[in-house]
């Protein structure tokens, strides 16, 4: 089968007659390399490759898009609308002549016969596979808490999310019961890490401002805003003095921070803590992730996490020809520290591997081992407000609120979207006002959690 022939399979799925079971055909020529998630580590890696002669690369994602995770907070909270912090995985590689995208599910690899095993039975052959499939929430054993306490992964959460903040407060505009109206603006944010700090930030952001002069029953600026976390403080991966200084950021925009409080219980009538109710009609999960179940298809011991431990070039350890990268793998610095589940992580590893996969392949070199180069750990708190430490550097206010800003825009894929978050946020600071504040949703479940009731369990994907 030509080369050609084989790159047509790949993109088009199976055959017709193609059997659940079977295989694409095997191509002859070019190293064949596979690449599973289109995220910061599985993209860069194969911008890393394109333009290679000689290696084939197919980059296979669930979805056609690839979505910077950490403003999606701000998708959550109407400062910006979902497409300006993702672009078509396809337009990305578009100039990668290489490259070939496929929108599938995964589930399952074949170590042994070096396949691929998609969801809807298609097999992709592979003589070097790389998994940068990401994280999931994890909800400490309590999985059917989910249903009342979405994280934030996605688009569909960011969007699920946003919706459930505007209708509680559409909701409270029209409730006459004094404590039904308390728990529809009461959110209750469980996790006091950067995703958990910024996420109670924007709310409260939202609350103060920019809807604080559109009702006529209710002030928005009464609504309670909680922030939950079982550690003794928040940020806890920063120093004690701008973990202060974020408490009282926190506090100052009207944000209740309570920390040494363990969650023991949410329902659809709020969040249980130290063995009291909280009525609240809405509460987002910032608290924990796992890694996604690729450990699982290799067969391989894992952390408690679900992480994938990797050698020094990112190899998996026991399974030749594997690789893995991100938030999936379980890397260690050179001080022997596991390395952070956070973008700028998995852009570097996706950055390194590109180059000693294309060395390795086509020059049969061995890579040096990979080493983290870190920016420094931000986070955002409110207008005006954020930390940022960078080994002994230390910032904090309108100055790391400014550094942040430009380390994301400097991130965000396409020059387009660049430009039209900054716009965005430069109206946003200027007027106080959301640009994405619209309902489009009427996701059934987001109405039952508003008016208390339980939701319907959702379809199997």
């Amino acid at each position: 089968m030509s080369e050609t022939l084989h790159r047509t399979a790949l993109e088009s799925g199976p055959a017709p007659g193609l059997g659940a079971t079977q295989t694409l055909p095997v191509a002859t020529g070019p190293h064949r390399v596979v690449i599973v998630g289109g995220g910061f580590g599985g993209l860069t890696t194969a911008r890393g490759l394109g333009g290679a002669e000689g290696i084939a690369v197919t980059l296979i994602d669930r979805r056609n898009h690839h979505l910077f995770q950490p403003l999606l907070y701000q998708v959550a909270t109407a400062v910006i609308a979902p497409g300006e912090i993702a672009e078509p995985i396809r337009a990305i590689l578009r100039r990668d002549r290489n490259v070939h995208v496929l929108m599938g599910e995964v589930e399952g690899v074949d170590t042994q016969g070096r396949t691929v095993r998609l969801r809807d039975g298609t097999r992709i052959p592979y003589d070097t596979l790389v998994l940068a499939t990401g994280a999931t929430h994890s909800y400490f054993g309590h999985p059917e808490w989910e249903r009342y306490a979405p994280g934030l992964k996605t688009l569909d959460d960011a969007r699920r999310i946003r919706a459930r903040v505007l209708l509680a407060f559409e909701a409270a505009e029209r409730e006459d019961d004094p404590a039904a109206r308390e728990r529809l603006m009461t959110f209750a944010v469980i996790g006091g890490g950067p995703t958990g700090v910024e996420m109670a930030g924007a709310i409260a952001g939202l609350a103060h401002h920019a809807l604080s002069r559109d009702f006529r029953r209710i002030d928005p600026k009464e609504a309670r805003i909680l922030l939950i976390e079982a550690a003794p403080r928040v940020l806890g991966t920063f120093s004690e003095d701008l973990s202060a200084y974020s408490r009282r950021a926190l506090e100052h925009l009207g944000v209740t921070v309570l920390t040494d409080h363990a969650v023991e219980d949410v329902s659809e009538d709020g969040v249980t803590v130290a063995g009291r109710l909280i009525p609240a009609a809405t509460v987002v999960w910032g608290a924990g992730v796992r890694a996604s179940p690729a450990g699982e298809w290799l067969g391989v011991e894992t952390t408690r996490q679900g992480h994938v431990p990797v050698g020094p070039d990112l190899a998996v350890i026991g399974r030749p020809n594997v690789y893995a990268l991100g938030d999936l793998a379980m890397a260690k610095a050179e001080d022997g520290t596991p390395l952070p589940g956070l973008a700028q992580v998995a852009d570097q590893q996706g950055r390194y591997l590109g180059r000693a996969l294309r060395d390795r392949i086509l020059h049969g070199t061995t890579p040096a081992p990979f080493r983290f180069r870190s920016r420094g750990n931000l986070a955002i708190i409110g207008r005006n407000a954020g930390v940022v430490q960078w080994d002994h550097l230390k910032l904090k206010g309108f100055l790391a609120w400014l550094v942040w800003g430009v380390a994301h825009v400097y991130l965000l894929v396409g020059f387009q979207n660049r430009i039209v978050v900054t716009l965005r946020w430069l109206w946003a600071y200027l007027s106080f006002q959301r640009g994405a504040r619209l309902i489009a949703e009427r996701d059934e479940a987001v109405m039952a959690l508003i008016r208390g009731k339980v939701p319907a369990e959702p379809p199997p994907p």
